[in-house]
């Protein structure tokens, strides 16, 4: 296990590298820079003052290593926007998209294993037809129209949920709230998880249960619960939490849309803004948190897929 941890954390740590360094020459080499946001008075002159304040005036590669070394110390630099630390604004947005992301990916996880487990079982069936088109069309609705919609429906319509914000924190902290600003977004994030999840666990479970061995436990008169859940189901786990490691990076950048149309104030819409304002730091900062937290549930979903498949620690 231990070899498999580091073999593992080994490989984290070259992947992040690389997006580092990917990242870090893609937005300095866009056209325009944090000195192009200046207002349209402001002379040449300082305009180039900002610039080389900023330090933009130094080659590439020495502005990388520059960054690389603070990073590693765990200085991710100045907001250009804002003027404060770069961790510091993100670190009050971070725990807001994790939020979000583990509800979704909570309840995704145990509705997606139930479906498709019923889909498989009721195979042909008007259950599984059923399920299979949800699947379709949760897969094929874009999330950005779908939550115009549901702020349509619910929000504006029925008037039941907020269209926007996070709810109330901290002392004046409202239970209800707080649930009922989640709901949408989760229900939007959810769709662009569940279907997948539902459709592999589908595909697995008939080919787990077409096997020999299967065969022989019903021959042996166990109850079908007992075939299923406990012979079945853990053998047909095993993709199904594969993908699901597979879906996160998906969920976080479909986190970026979803807090846009909501207005959660999570990592999404900052990024949004580091963006508009040409703000490196910033960009790289939330970059990077996002690539480990990225990691950090892929290294987490190759530790449980060791427990379900103990082979895999071999690999």
């Amino acid at each position: 296990m231990l070899r498999f941890l580091l073999n593992r954390l080994g490989q984290s740590a070259v992947l992040l590298l690389i997006v580092t360094v990917i990242t870090f020459f893609l937005i300095n080499l866009a056209p325009g820079g944090p000195a192009s946001t200046m207002r349209m008075e402001a002379s040449p002159e300082e305009r180039q003052a900002m610039i080389e304040k900023l330090g933009l005036d130094q080659p590439i590669y020495i502005r990388y290593i520059d960054w690389i070394t603070n990073a590693v110390q765990g200085d991710l630099g100045i907001s250009f926007t804002s003027s404060e630390p770069v961790i510091q604004r993100i670190s009050e947005r971070l725990p807001y998209t994790i939020e979000l992301t583990v509800f979704t990916i909570v309840i995704s996880v145990i509705i997606g294993i139930l479906l498709g487990v019923l889909s498989a079982i009721k195979r042909g069936k008007a259950q599984d037809h059923i399920i299979n088109f949800m699947s379709v069309i949760g897969l094929s609705v874009p999330a950005f129209w779908l939550g115009l919609m549901l702020i349509l429906l619910f929000s504006i319509t029925l008037g039941w949920l907020p269209s926007s914000g996070v709810g109330s924190r901290g002392a004046d902290f409202d239970l209800w709230g707080w649930i009922s600003h989640l709901i949408l977004p989760v229900l939007i994030l959810t769709t662009t998880v569940l279907p997948n999840i539902v459709r592999f666990t589908r595909s697995s479970m008939l080919e787990v249960i077409s096997q020999n061995y299967i065969r022989t436990v019903r021959a042996k008169g166990a109850k079908e619960s007992i075939v299923l859940y406990v012979h079945a189901l853990r053998n047909a786990l095993i993709p199904v939490v594969t993908i699901i490691g597979v879906l996160i990076p998906r969920l976080l950048s479909g986190a970026v849309i979803t807090e846009a149309i909501f207005g959660w104030t999570g990592i999404g819409t900052l990024i949004i803004e580091a963006a508009r304002g040409r703000d490196y730091p910033l960009v790289m900062g939330v970059t990077v948190m996002i690539t480990i937290v990225v990691v950090v549930c892929n290294l987490f979903v190759d530790l449980v897929y060791s427990r379900i498949d103990p082979r895999v620690k071999n690999v």
